[in-house]
């Protein structure tokens, strides 16, 4: 390849990567808008300077544009939060660190916010999938590290790893139903639920 053509290949594919980003930036705007149900490719395509079949050379339905952006979205979250985690001096760092780390990535940015809260059940329907459950085996893989490290008291990590997750994820949805969402007090409520639960543990 001359230098030329290396020159014209990433050209090409910087194209491309900022058309796929403008598809997403703009399906996201529409799914918050709108919501994910009312949304047509056609309202994504307008929300951006490229050419209407376009789309279909990066995503082949607005599905896998919702996927890709919940992808991402769960991806950051879940880094954010096990960053927490590992950082966690302590049983109450632990959790309070984790649950706190979730709560402010959901409300930070407006347009994620948004996103979310009116798509919370097209997304709770994603749940099961690999890519958006992920956080699940993380966790699970955490608490068997806080265990042989003394933090936590031994216990059902499939089962715990379930009740953190689905209790993280169902109050926040909570909170993005709300018009000012209360992190610290979503995160003491949490917080003081499962410390107290894994001090049980301990002493039984």
């Amino acid at each position: 390849m001359t230098v030329t053509d290396a020159a014209v290949s990433g050209k090409r594919e910087a194209t491309k990567a900022a058309n796929r980003a403008a598809i997403l930036v703009a399906g996201a705007e529409v799914f918050a808008d709108i919501g994910f149900g009312a949304a047509t490719v056609r309202d994504i395509i307008r929300r951006t300077d490229l050419a209407s079949g376009t789309f279909y050379n990066y995503f082949p339905d607005k599905e896998a544009v919702l996927h890709e952006i919940i992808e991402q979205t769960a991806g950051e979250a879940r880094a954010r939060v096990r960053a927490a985690r590992r950082e966690a001096i302590g049983l109450e760092q632990f959790v309070d660190g984790a649950f706190r780390a979730y709560f402010d990535y959901l409300v930070e940015d407006p347009l994620r916010l948004e996103l979310l809260r009116r798509n919370s059940g097209t997304i709770r329907a994603m749940f099961d999938d690999p890519s958006v459950g992920a956080g699940t085996e993380e966790l699970r893989e955490d608490l068997v590290a806080g265990i042989a490290a003394g933090v936590l008291p031994p216990h059902d990590v499939d089962l715990m790893a379930a009740a953190m997750i689905g209790a993280g994820f169902e109050v926040g949805v909570r909170l993005l139903d709300e018009g000012a969402a209360d992190v610290d007090g979503a995160t003491r409520l949490l917080t003081t639920i499962f410390v107290a639960g894994f001090e049980r543990l301990a002493r039984s």
